[in-house]
């Protein structure tokens, strides 16, 4: 029996372009829903740009147009980014609109009557020089929980805290960087403390995965804060009903655009609210990044149970993109716009590079700028798309274009693809996509060997049947692989549908097999990535530009500042023996280890738990960074570190010393 989903994003701000950051969310969202329709479930997609807020009043202030002008011209632009990176919604709306005003007054004015709103005194920030009352992010300073520096004033991207503003150590104003006075006002508090056992209960029944449960359990352990969900004026947003000058604050009313959009595309289309949103009919699935899980794991569900609206099944969070290892940046050109990334490079270059990266972790992924070419001319390239240009013209040129007949081995290989079918939906419905392309990719090599040892362009010659049944073969095996990544290359599928002329793929047609079929002709279905494009890129997105790159930088992307000889002397590697070694709770990468080092014992924290068991390893002689400077982490003291290598996750393999070392022992 199909079923019936709806799926949102997190709401874009409307204050500033689309990026390739933000796009792993979209795409990432986008890949779950294809490959939902293509399952024969109805799939719908829903978001909005998130509009309210004293940035995007500031913004319109200082381009001298209306906030309303200000976010319809933001909202316009994401829709062009969107789509040219095929990321289709059913419905792309607003949140300064009258259904999201309608369902945040009403969500409000039921929590009202439950008791679950109530106002309070509070110490606020306030800005002489810029006259206003200053939002939680436009004042930074230092976490009062972690005390990491630059922090914004609601929240800590180091430790993923919330707190007060006032609260914040030594705050500045983020526009002038004054120093901020502080004024009293009346605010509206939400009590989100009231909901606690509801929320365990939620999340024990399986609303986030793992790894995020384990985040909430530490904001579960040191107690849930009432939420302050008002601001004073001046303000872009929705007043609070009754009050003149008092708004309601942009986290409130921003995922209820998500209810704003499903109801605006109701009505559009004379559908029943009620039914699509608030009834067990559908599925509901957030897709979001996890710098905003607090909100949607806590305060979100605990509106919607306040107010008696229905929770998401699930709640899916992704991690954060980092190009070359660090943060995008506008200074190394790695910040980069969807805009300009789509004047150089092909969208589906990204979109496949994304895939084959994401997981259903909370992990961050790595754009490399050198993986990225290489991925892309090597496999969907050299491997997929070869499939098809090494084949099809050569049916077309000789043999009319007509498929035949698969005998016996082009049979075996068929069935081995199919077979992988049952495995790729799995992948696919549990936002495995790496564990998709990886399948993908081995079932490519499967079908390239099998070209090869049939060798057509010898047959061709002087058996044209033998080379009608080994191109039959051939080609079918590329549908079927098409079959598998269209949710991933949607333009790239429909291409290959065409020339195919084979109608829409689905995966129910994974099965059927095109025999004694007539194809039309074949154009190229990808071209390899030149690097030039992307260095060009990534020149145009510097922020501001200096003197060419030398070549070997232009080679590797994110080289550090050159270090000396002297500096690398300073090293002191020596041997140390692991005597002890478990899982650090709530960190999934990291195993603790303690380690002999000669007489001395230390503590390293190790980011190697993906790749070894904690019962493996102990007695291994590893290498140990013994002077490096002890880290103060989130779990706790790393007093060194242990040398290492490799890609990450799984692909981690420790440096070893040699059978009858000492621990303590100096190498050089």
């Amino acid at each position: 029996m199909a079923r019936k989903i709806i799926v949102t994003s997190a709401l874009p701000y409307a204050n500033g372009p689309i990026h390739i950051g933000h796009l792993v969310e979209y795409i990432q969202t986008d890949i779950w829903v294809r490959f939902q329709k293509m399952s024969g479930n109805e799939c719908l997609y829903f978001c909005a740009d998130d509009t309210h807020g004293t940035p995007v009043m500031i913004s319109a202030r200082a381009a001298g147009v209306p906030a309303e002008d200000l976010i319809e011209k933001v909202r316009k632009e994401h829709q062009v980014d969107f789509a040219g990176f095929y990321i289709e919604f059913d419905n792309y709306y607003t949140t300064h609109s009258p259904e999201n005003k309608h369902f945040s007054e009403l969500i409000f004015k039921r929590l009202s009557e439950h008791n679950s709103i109530f106002r309070k005194i509070v110490k606020q920030t306030y800005c002489e020089k810029c006259k206003m009352a200053l939002p939680d992010r436009y004042v930074r300073g230092t976490c009062p929980r972690c005390n990491a520096a630059d922090q914004y004033g609601d929240s800590c991207e180091v430790c993923g805290g919330t707190y007060q503003c006032s609260d914040l150590i030594n705050p500045y104003c983020a526009t002038c960087a004054s120093v901020p006075t502080f004024q009293m006002s009346e605010h509206y508090f939400f009590r989100l403390r009231d909901f606690e056992n509801q929320l365990k209960e939620l999340i024990a029944g399986g609303y986030t995965d793992r790894l995020v449960s384990n985040k909430l359990q530490e904001w579960f352990a040191a107690g849930l804060k009432d939420w302050d969900i008002s601001r004073d004026g001046p303000y872009f947003g929705f007043k609070i009903p009754g009050e003149q000058d008092k708004y309601f604050y942009v986290w409130l009313d921003a995922p209820v655009g998500y209810m704003a959009s499903v109801k605006n595309y109701c009505d559009k289309n004379n559908l029943d609210f009620d039914k699509l949103w608030n009834s067990g009919e559908y599925e509901l699935y957030h897709f979001i990044g996890k710098d905003i899980m607090y909100f949607h794991a806590l305060f979100w569900p605990a509106m919607l149970l306040g107010a008696g609206f229905k929770l998401a099944n699930r709640l899916f969070v992704h991690g954060f993109l980092t190009v070359n290892g660090e943060k995008m940046s506008k200074s190394r050109g790695t910040f980069i716009k969807a805009g300009t990334y789509l004047e150089h490079l092909d969208p589906e270059y990204m979109r496949y590079y994304y895939a084959s990266k994401l997981t259903d972790s909370i992990d961050d992924i790595d754009l490399s700028v050198e993986d990225f070419v290489n991925r892309i001319n090597s496999n969907l390239v050299g491997k997929l798309a070869n499939l098809a240009s090494r084949s099809v013209p050569m049916l077309t040129k000789a043999l009319g274009g007509k498929l035949g007949r698969l005998d016996g081995r082009g049979s075996e290989l068929i069935r081995k693809l199919v077979s992988a079918k049952s495995r790729i939906v799995q992948d696919y419905e549990g936002r495995n996509y790496a564990a998709v392309v990886r399948s993908v990719i081995d079932l490519a090599d499967e079908a390239n060997r099998y070209v090869e040892q049939n060798q057509p362009w010898v047959t061709v010659k002087d058996d044209l049947e033998t080379t009608r049944k080994t191109l039959t073969a051939t080609i079918n095996s590329f549908r079927i692989l098409t079959i598998y990544l269209k949710p991933i290359l949607p333009k790239y599928a429909q291409n290959v549908q065409k020339f195919l002329n084979a109608g829409e793929f689905n995966f129910s047609d994974v099965d059927i097999v095109l025999e004694n079929h007539k194809i039309n002709s074949f154009e190229r279905l990808v071209e390899r990535v030149d690097r030039e494009k992307v260095i060009t890129m990534i020149n145009e997105s510097k922020e501001t530009k200096g003197p060419e790159p030398k070549e070997k930088e232009t080679e590797t992307e994110s080289i550090k500042p050159e270090c000396t000889i002297e500096d690398f002397a300073k090293i002191d590697l020596r041997v140390a023996k692991v005597i002890g070694a478990e899982k650090v709770e709530g960190a999934d990468k990291l195993l603790r280890l303690e380690l002999d080092v000669g007489g001395a014992q230390k503590t390293v924290l190790a980011a190697i738990a993906r790749a070894y068991e904690p019962d493996d390893l102990a007695g291994w002689l590893v290498v140990y960074f013994a002077n490096l400077k002890p880290r103060k982490m989130r779990f706790g003291i790393s007093e060194g570190m242990i040398l290492a290598a490799g890609t990450g996750g799984e692909d981690i393999f420790m440096l070893s010393a040699d059978d009858g070392a000492k621990p303590g022992q100096k190498i050089s």
